[in-house]
C-alpha cells in the first residue's frame, strides 16, 4: 500500500454563524493548506473537533474538501471511536465517499485490554477493505496506550500501514509500521529517526516552512532542517497555550484565513492565550507587531 507521508495537516473544522458546518470555508483552508506546504490533510481528526461532528459532517466535510481538491493532496478521514461497530460503520462510509485512507484513534474510556484493542483494530480494518489504515495513539486523551510490542503486533492486519504517535515518551520506528510524529514539536525528531512525517497542527500557520523542513531532512541536509525547526518553537508552543484547536484557530482567524468559531464544550480563546499565539505570529513575521 501508498505510504502515507510528508507534511500532514490535521485541519481544523471551520463553523458558520450559526454553529453549522460552513463547507464552503472548510474549501477555501482546504486550497489554502494545500498552497502552503501540506501533502495531505486529516479531516474529522481531533483537531477538527471530531467529538461534536456527526457522521453526516464528517462525511459532508470529506465530500466536499474531494471535490475543491480531487487528487491533488492525500485525505485522510477519522473513522475511530470508542464502539467498534460505530467506528466500522463510519469507517465504510468514509471508504465509499473517497478517502484515500482512515484515522482510527485508540478506544477511549471504556478501556479494552489487549486483546479487545487488537479486535477492535481488525475489525475496523477489515471494514477499511484496500484502503490504508493509520493507528492513532494519544494516550493523554485516550488513557490507554499502545505500547511498541502491541504496535508491532497491530502491523501484522494486512491495511494497517502507519502509527500517528502522539506519545513523545515511547517516540521509536516499528517494524512493518510507517511512523508519523502525533506532536509538531517530534516532527524533525520523528524524521530524524526514520519516520516518514507527521500528522500536524501548527502547519495551518507556518506550513511551508515544516514543508522545508520536511524536505531538508528527507534530503539529507539535517543542519537545515534543524535550524527551521529551532525557529519555528515559539509557533509549537503557542499551540500549546490551552487545548487544541482553540490556538489554532484564533490563529487562523488572526492571519484572515477562517472565523475561530469552536463549538462547546470548546471555546474561544482568551486575552491571554490570544496574546500567546499572537506574539508568535508576530515573531514568525506573519503578522505587524502591534503598536507599543
Amino acid at each position: 500500500m501508498a505510504t502515507i507521508s510528508g507534511v500532514i495537516t490535521a485541519m481544523v473544522t471551520p463553523f458558520d454563524d450559526g454553529g453549522g458546518l460552513d463547507a464552503d470555508a472548510a474549501r477555501g483552508l482546504a486550497r489554502h493548506l494545500a498552497g502552503h506546504g501540506s501533502h495531505g490533510l486529516v479531516l474529522a481528526g481531533t483537531t477538527g473537533e471530531s467529538p461534536t461532528l456527526s457522521d453526516a459532517e464528517k462525511l459532508e466535510l470529506l465530500e466536499a474538501v474531494r471535490d475543491e481538491l480531487g487528487d491533488e493532496l492525500t485525505l485522510i478521514c477519522g473513522t475511530g471511536s470508542n464502539d467498534t461497530r460505530h467506528s466500522v460503520e463510519l469507517t465504510r462510509a468514509a471508504v465509499g465517499r473517497g478517502a484515500d485512507a482512515v484515522l482510527v484513534v485508540t478506544p477511549y474510556y471504556n478501556k479494552p485490554n489487549h486483546a479487545g484493542l487488537r479486535a477492535h483494530f481488525e475489525a475496523v480494518a477489515d471494514a477499511a477493505g484496500d484502503v490504508p489504515v493509520v493507528l492513532y495513539n494519544i494516550p493523554s486523551r485516550c488513557v490507554i496506550n499502545l505500547p511498541p510490542e502491541l504496535l508491532a503486533e497491530l502491523a501484522r492486519i494486512d491495511n494497517v500501514v502507519a502509527v500517528k504517535q502522539a506519545n513523545n515518551d515511547e517516540l521509536q520506528p516499528i517494524d512493518g509500521i510507517d511512523l508519523l510524529a502525533g506532536n509538531d514539536e517530534i516532527f524533525l525528531r520523528t524524521l530524524e529517526m526514520g519516520g516518514t512525517g507527521g500528522v500536524l497542527v501548527s502547519s495551518h500557520l507556518v506550513g511551508r516552512e515544516m514543508r522545508d523542513i520536511y524536505d531538508a531532512a528527507t534530503g539529507g541536509d539535517l543542519e537545515r532542517a534543524r535550524e527551521i525547526d529551532e525557529s519555528l518553537h515559539g509557533v509549537y508552543e503557542a499551540m500549546t497555550v490551552t487545548s487544541n484547536p482553540t490556538p489554532v484557530k484564533a490563529g487562523l482567524e488572526m492571519l484572515g484565513v477562517i472565523e475561530g468559531r469552536l463549538r462547546l464544550p470548546m471555546v474561544e480563546a482568551d486575552e491571554e492565550q490570544r496574546t500567546a499565539v499572537r506574539a508568535a505570529l508576530e515573531r514568525q513575521g506573519l503578522l505587524a507587531a502591534s503598536a507599543g
